[in-house]
């Protein structure tokens, strides 16, 4: 049994030192940086709209197109990562399959942004 537990020595020593790694540079930026609120820290940022509003309110159909456009391209590389590592496996149907793939996006990029989707005003 106390064989067993040595094997995992490891792990919790890991463990520790990265807890230690961690509570330590959270230390260091409170110790360094000032943790005071201003009013550029609690302002709008990128989402148009204030942080601390009613949550209620009404939001412009780009933020959700822009969420939606993430999503599909967050998509893609997330394909194209096993891909990549599976494609000597996968020889020439495996190839085409994902250009095919590829072409699709890239004309629903395309129509997108001729679209005037992408641009913000």
């Amino acid at each position: 049994m106390q064989a067993m537990l040595l094997d995992y020595l490891p792990i919790l020593v890991f463990l520790v030192i990265a807890t230690v790694v961690a509570a330590g540079a959270i230390a260091a930026s409170y110790l360094v940086v000032p943790q005071a609120g201003d009013r550029e820290k609690e302002a709008a940022y990128e989402c148009g709209f204030e942080a601390f509003d009613d949550a209620r309110s009404r939001f412009q159909v780009r933020f959700y197109l822009v969420a939606i456009l993430f999503i599909i391209f967050d998509l893609e590389v997330a394909f194209l990562f096993p891909w990549a590592v599976s494609l000597g496996s996968l020889g020439g149907f495996g190839f085409w399959s994902m250009m095919v793939f590829l072409t699709i996006l890239t004309v629903g990029f395309v129509y997108e942004w001729k679209k005037g989707a992408l641009e913000w005003e």
